[in-house]
């Protein structure tokens, strides 16, 4: 989809889906509606076999600037994707991307704060902009990170250095962001989506099922002890040893030749 009207635009070509954000006059800033369209394409591109990777992006100068509160006193944010008395977080973007066996990419390509910053965060791997920045201010509006990043953080940086981003609502460079552990690559602001394409080709390119299994048993892992996780892997393992995908990845070995894997 392609209209312009759309808030979150949806392609998908060589196995790649790339999902952007699209209110760039409003810097990304997520809307009700938009929260219920990432949603829904993030769960699209995850149950659709021809999709082995998700590229996250936004369009114009922010990725998401968090939520847009001036759709909120309208009662067109969040309160829009939600009953009068509850907030169904089962099917919001963070909740969906953390159970995704899709790998995901987030090329972010400006300002991701609050809500934005964690949904960057949500992602498996992050290329960073050189003038993109992720930024904490969840203290400095009153509110705590409420989208994942009090869950994310510590596991990513250790409890004193999240302490120190969530504590004082601080804003990283793309840089100090490379240098904390937070973005895989920064790259020139040019050169994000080819690389984050690049990027999502080599991982297309590998035996999708394996890949996704491998996601999968990462996640399993964050809250298993090692000898239920090596278990786990182990009972993982063996229905990949009857697929397609795995033979042809022997015999290319053998063969010494580039596998052509169909997720099977």
């Amino acid at each position: 989809m392609t209209d312009a009207a759309n808030e979150v635009l949806y392609e998908v070509a060589n196995h790649i889906a790339v999902i952007t954000l699209n209110a760039p006059e409003r810097m990304n800033t997520i809307s009700g509606p938009m929260l219920n369209d990432l949603a829904r394409l993030l769960t699209e591109a995850n149950e659709d076999r021809n999709v082995r990777v998700v590229i996250l992006t936004g369009k114009g100068r922010a990725f998401c600037a968090g939520l847009d509160l001036r759709r909120e006193r309208d009662g067109n944010g969040l309160s829009a994707a939600s009953s009068p008395t509850t907030i169904n977080l089962r099917n919001t973007p963070p909740t969906v991307l953390q159970a995704m066996d899709k790998p995901t990419i987030c090329a972010v390509n400006g300002g991701a704060a609050g809500y934005g910053m964690d949904t960057a965060l949500g992602c498996d791997i992050r290329i960073m902009a050189e003038s993109s920045k992720l930024a904490a201010a969840f203290v400095k509006r009153g509110v705590v990170p409420e989208s994942g990043g009090t869950w994310l953080l510590p596991r990513m940086l250790g409890w004193a250095k999240a302490s120190e981003l969530i504590f004082t609502g601080r804003t990283l460079s793309a840089r100090e962001c490379l240098e904390w552990g937070l973005a895989n690559e920064v790259v020139p602001d040019a050169e994000l989506m080819n690389r984050a394409t690049a990027i999502a080709r080599e991982i297309a390119a590998n035996a999708p099922l394996a890949v996704q299994a491998s996601k999968r048993m990462m996640r399993m892992g964050l809250n298993e002890n090692f000898s239920d996780h090596v278990h786990h892997v182990y009972l993982q393992l063996l229905p990949l040893f009857k697929t397609q995908d795995m033979a042809e990845g022997m015999k290319a070995f053998m063969e010494k030749r580039e596998p052509k894997f169909e997720g099977r």
